[in-house]
């Protein structure tokens, strides 16, 4: 392997197509669970990876308020959740890459980039289970148009580690474990056998992400001689541009490692 990790990071940053990013995403995965288990992991390194990953000509991305809005009880309802589901996981695709490409200079232990390079893998068979799922209804990613904001915390924080740890894992990903429940159900209404054992593994798999960021977030702060918590609440407060929204599955976000205290009081309104 002559390539670095943060250059195979870039590598899937720079590709368009979501099947071809995650086809590359797994194949580097996989090659370097394969080198860290053989003793010979490619050098971490580091690059300059875009702003921007590149994305295909479709779906058109929308302000959030402009999406259009469908029943979920309908047909079209579901095909739309899938496509947006299928968004998020594509984003969360390029989220971890980029934390492995962007944040190279910072000096880490082995397991942070084992532990990513996993989360991209698993993120990229979650994009693919949702787009084999849009495929069986008849559509396809990019048929419809998608949330144009997911990006926006990989900018704010592009030079801020813990900030990105903060408001991605820790934040928008715990926000899966609240919702994807009330997807699962309403799949189970449709009967829709494919999609339930989809969102199941998605589910499962979400959780260890999220730990993923908290984690890193508290060896950071540990390092640096911080109190979690309130470092936390002021890096969601300066990234997070909204606040947190209940119901909250409490059980799933303290499996991963974020207790109900650190999450609750980003419930009011910042008024900063």
């Amino acid at each position: 392997m002559s390539k670095t990790l943060a250059e195979m990071a870039t590598d899937v940053l720079s590709t368009a197509d979501g099947r071809a990013k995650t086809a590359l995403s797994r194949r580097y995965a996989a090659e370097w669970a394969a080198a860290r288990l053989a003793g010979n992991a490619p050098e971490t390194g580091t690059a300059n990876p875009p702003m921007h990953p590149a994305r295909p000509n479709e779906p058109a991305l929308l302000n959030p308020r402009d999406v259009p809005r469908r029943k979920p009880g309908t047909p079209e309802g579901r095909i739309a959740i899938l496509h947006a589901v299928a968004h998020i996981e594509l984003n969360a695709v390029d989220l971890h890459w980029d934390l492995l490409a962007r944040f190279g200079h910072v000096e880490m232990p082995a397991g942070y980039y084992d532990d990513w390079v996993k989360a991209a893998d698993e993120e990229s068979k979650h994009f693919n289970l949702m787009a084999d799922c849009l495929e069986a209804h008849g559509s396809h990613y990019g048929a419809l148009p998608a949330h144009a904001g997911m990006w926006q915390a990989a900018e704010d924080t592009a030079e801020d580690l813990m900030g990105r740890l903060a408001v991605v894992p820790m934040v928008l990903e715990a926000r899966g474990l609240d919702v994807t429940l009330g997807m699962i159900k309403i799949f189970k209404q449709a009967k829709d056998t494919q999609t339930i054992e989809a969102l199941e593994v998605i589910y499962g798999e979400e959780v260890g992400h999220v730990a993923y960021g908290s984690k890193w977030f508290h060896f950071l702060c540990g390092r640096h001689n911080l109190d979690p918590k309130p470092v936390f609440h002021t890096l969601v407060r300066k990234y997070f541009h909204s606040t947190l929204r209940p119901p909250f599955n409490e059980e799933k976000r303290a499996e991963a490692g974020i207790p109900p205290d650190f999450y609750w009081p980003l419930t009011e309104i910042n008024d900063a």
